[in-house]
């Protein structure tokens, strides 16, 4: 007699994260999620998520006009999955005095100019999203925003954090370290000095280590999971304990706790912008610490720790001196070295200057090589959205999903043309579950306030960026 199927009945995510224990990380997307009932199709349905990708110093818009056959080279491989925008104006966000810098930068996802030095002039697209989808509160237990980054210059929050709240006030605090950001996502590993009454944290080796018992049982063959999930949840597990060693640089179990996690390996605070001359860095501690920060962020939304925020990648004016052999496709591309190309120590040496010096002319060897890393680094992370590990209810990934729109500060480095400096900025987006174009490099001629306005509408959300008594002009050409 031929043996029939074992019929296993349906796993709803909310109950297996409820039996985490007290610290929740998140879980991959299981087959057994697919669930029937009505009840059960609303808790499997696919989230709204938002997010804004921030890289510093921008794309002239004459380099934007070569395609990916120039520095747009990297999204290449995303093409299919991305709608990049040129022609994006954000002149309305000028201030007298001061640069794109500062107003561009501010502008990004609020299309509004700064209200001074620590605050925006309004919401940012994900928290706009987020007020709308979810105006009691995420589900318990999730970051409600999430905000990162690998960056140097530190005067004015708009060079660097993201995501703002409707007064201008930033979303939530920037996380700039590793551990930091490991921290806020999926808890705290306990170390030894603290105090007695949590001993019983402090002999925690791992955040894992408390909900252990609960994955060994859905691992075990009492598990209301087939093969192919079981073997997911034991990946997923492992790969947190993975970036949790790499986060933490844990170097083995000792009896009582870990040692103190060692810090990041690059300056933070004051340190990282000593009076705004700049710093040295390589290429490998550059990329290496932010590939890391990516990989925890991208790891905090596939887990469904975190539906909206923002991440950067070199902030607003960035001053770093980079060094180092830079490669792409098994190709050379350049060979960093700004001080010693500049021929100039401090500020002057920096890779911001090759920005106030582009000249359509010219051949801009070294911006074009700058360019093209930031969009690589931003490329990783969305690669990262595309993934098996990232494949949403629907089938699709997070990436087809979720809206993610990409920014900078400025469409021209040089300073003495305010409209052409605000003019021009880069911007591309990804699908949000089909409701935008992807797959074109399209010139969109529009004021920022259109489009980000435009986006919102085609979200659901009802209310505007900008002057209450402005009319809106919708940007059709953008919607699928």
């Amino acid at each position: 007699m031929k043996s029939r199927p074992v019929s296993r009945r349906p796993v709803s995510r909310r109950t297996m994260l409820r039996g985490l224990g007290s610290v929740t990380i998140g879980l991959p997307f299981l087959e057994e999620m697919h669930l029937s009932n009505a009840a059960a199709a609303e808790e499997a349905a696919v989230p709204v998520r938002a997010f804004n990708i921030f890289f510093g110093l921008g794309i002239p818009a004459p380099l934007q006009q070569e395609g990916f056959a120039g520095v747009l080279e990297p999204l290449k491989p995303l093409r299919d999955k991305l709608l990049v925008m040129r022609g994006v104006d954000h002149v309305r966000a000028d201030e007298k005095g001061i640069n794109a810098h500062y107003d561009g930068a501010a502008a990004a996802f609020t299309a509004a100019p700064p209200e001074g030095e620590a605050k925006a002039g309004g919401a940012s697209i994900d928290q706009m999203v987020r007020r709308q989808w979810y105006p009691g509160g995420l589900p318990p237990g999730m970051v409600p925003t999430l905000v990162g980054g690998t960056f140097f210059r530190r005067s004015r929050v708009c060079r660097y954090v993201h995501s703002f709240n409707p007064d201008g006030t930033v979303a939530a605090t920037m996380q700039e370290k590793p551990r930091d950001l490991f921290e806020r996502v999926f808890g705290t590993v306990a170390t030894a000095g603290d105090a007695a009454d949590d001993n019983a944290q402090r002999l925690r080796r791992s955040v894992l280590d408390a909900v252990v018992d609960e994955y060994k049982y859905f691992t075990s063959v009492h598990s209301p999971l087939g093969a192919t999930s079981k073997a997911r949840v034991s990946e997923h597990l492992e790969r947190i304990r993975e970036y949790e060693q790499r986060a933490f640089a844990l170097k083995g179990k000792v009896p009582e706790a870990p040692e103190l996690p060692a810090g990041s390996r690059l300056l933070h605070g004051g340190a990282a912008d000593p009076g705004g001359e700049g710093i040295d860095i390589t290429l490998e501690e550059l990329t290496a610490e932010w590939r890391l920060m990516a990989e925890l962020y991208a790891l905090a939304v596939t887990t469904d720790r975190t539906r909206f925020g923002s991440l950067t990648f070199l902030a607003a004016g960035e001053r770093i001196r980079l060094k180092g052999d830079y490669a792409y496709e098994g190709r050379t591309v350049f060979a960093f070295d700004d001080a010693g190309q500049r021929k100039r120590s401090g500020s002057g040496g920096c890779s911001h200057e090759w920005w106030h010096d582009f000249d359509e002319k010219k051949s801009n060897e070294q911006l074009r090589a700058h360019a093209h890393l930031k969009l690589r680094e931003v490329a990783y992370f969305l690669s990262l959205l595309d993934t098996p590990d990232a494949l949403d209810p629907n089938g699709k990934t997070i990436l087809d999903n979720a809206l993610i729109t990409i920014s900078t500060e400025s469409g021209d480095g040089r300073h003495n043309d305010v409209k052409r400096e605000l003019s021009g900025v880069f911007h591309a987006i990804t699908g949000a579950g089909g409701r935008f174009k992807t797959g074109q490099l399209l010139d969109v001629q529009a004021e920022g306030l259109d489009v980000y306005n435009t986006m919102l509408a085609t979200m659901g959300v009802t209310q505007r960026l900008g002057p209450g008594n402005r009319p809106l002009t919708p940007v059709e050409s953008i919607i699928a």
